[in-house]
């Protein structure tokens, strides 16, 4: 493999990530919660689930608040980031004062996933050589960072969007009792399947199958890789009502296809791949008889890739006592799948879900 040029365009990212360190921080966010501080918990051997090992596996991570208090972890969707749930949308409705997540009275910890942002990914200069990392060993990697760098052994919440979402699922099964409450979004515990897993592979694949990819040993990034995004932001994403009023007629739709092409890709397609990949195994069901703490399932009913017209989320609730789905109604307002990247739709019922909790 030529390591080389396949790292060499990412040693400015490598350099900034280690700059960063313990103790750097971000300006506040616009809510007026504590300003967020970065961080980096550094695993000295990861062994991952296939018994695959990485010296060095460095997880990222971005905390609110003092540590004193209780603490929430926050996970983000697939090819996102920390930041992602930092902006208005998110972070901007939960963590302000008198908000849900008031940041001045939890301790709110938002990890890198392993595979993006300043966490140990494949285009740090593995590349196609990184380990085939999975679920469940991005929340293994979640638990450690938690209670051997930050000393955290209980969370009072964990509360995930899309991948995030499935993560909290694995985290209650895996790790029964860590947390008092789960707040899965955009998601359901049954196994990767049907369109949600069509897609991914579909995405994949057309990444691998060109050329240019060299089996992922590319001096320049292959153009499929723009493509593929384009595509799953259309197809996966988006609400159909809210396609309808934006992009109703065929020049509207044309004009909006062209912008998504012109739009700059910042991802790498190795960093893609593996993202993509690293939920064929996902089925969070074998674990869900271990879970009895209060869950609050929140989806969209426009989510394309978790339809609640199949009944499976509703069948696997039946026999959880201490589960309630909150279903967003569909509308021109919602965005699909992204519906719940958007906090406003139900800042309101999360807080009273979590006021209701026992005590810590």
């Amino acid at each position: 493999m030529n390591l080389f040029s396949c790292s060499r365009r990412f040693a400015g990212i490598l350099m900034s990530s280690a700059a960063i360190g313990l103790g750097a921080s971000s300006p506040a966010g616009a809510a007026g919660h504590p300003a967020p501080v970065e961080g980096d918990w550094v695993a000295p051997k990861f062994v991952f689930h296939d018994g695959q090992s990485l010296d060095n596996l460095r997880l990222h991570y971005t905390t609110i608040g003092n540590r004193d208090n209780p603490a929430v972890l926050v996970l983000h969707g697939t090819y996102q980031t920390a930041g992602a749930m930092l902006g208005k949308d998110f972070g901007g409705e939960l963590f302000g004062p008198g908000q849900p997540l008031d940041a001045s009275k939890y301790f709110i910890v938002i990890p890198d996933g392993i595979g993006v942002g300043k966490s140990s990914k494949p285009s740090d200069g593995l590349c196609a050589a990184f380990p085939q990392y999975n679920y469940a060993d991005m929340v293994l990697a979640q638990y450690r960072m938690l209670t051997e760098g930050l000393g955290i052994r209980r969370l009072r919440l964990i509360i995930g969007n899309s991948m995030g979402g499935m993560q909290t699922w694995l985290w209650g099964g895996t790790y029964p009792g860590f947390a008092d409450a789960l707040v899965p979004m955009a998601s359901q515990p049954n196994e990767m399947a049907s369109r949600n897993w069509m897609m991914r592979r579909l995405l994949v694949e057309s990444i691998k199958q060109d050329p240019a990819w060299n089996n992922g040993n590319y001096t320049a990034q292959p153009p499929s890789l723009r493509l593929a995004n384009a595509m799953f932001v259309v197809g996966t994403n988006g609400g159909t009502l809210a396609y309808q009023q934006i992009a109703g007629t065929h020049a509207q739709a044309d004009k909006l296809a062209e912008e998504r092409l012109a739009a700059p890709v910042t991802a790498d397609a190795n960093d893609f791949i593996y993202q993509w990949g690293s939920s064929a195994d996902y089925n969070a069901m074998p674990g869900l008889s271990k879970i009895k703490v209060p869950l609050l399932v929140i989806n969209s009913a426009d989510d394309e890739r978790n339809p609640p017209e199949t009944g499976l989320l509703q069948e696997a609730l039946k026999d959880m006592p201490n589960a309630r789905l909150l279903l967003i109604p569909a509308s021109a307002q919602t965005r699909g799948h992204g519906t719940t990247g958007m906090a406003r739709f139900y800042a309101r019922q999360l807080g009273e879900f979590i006021q209701a909790l026992p005590p810590h």
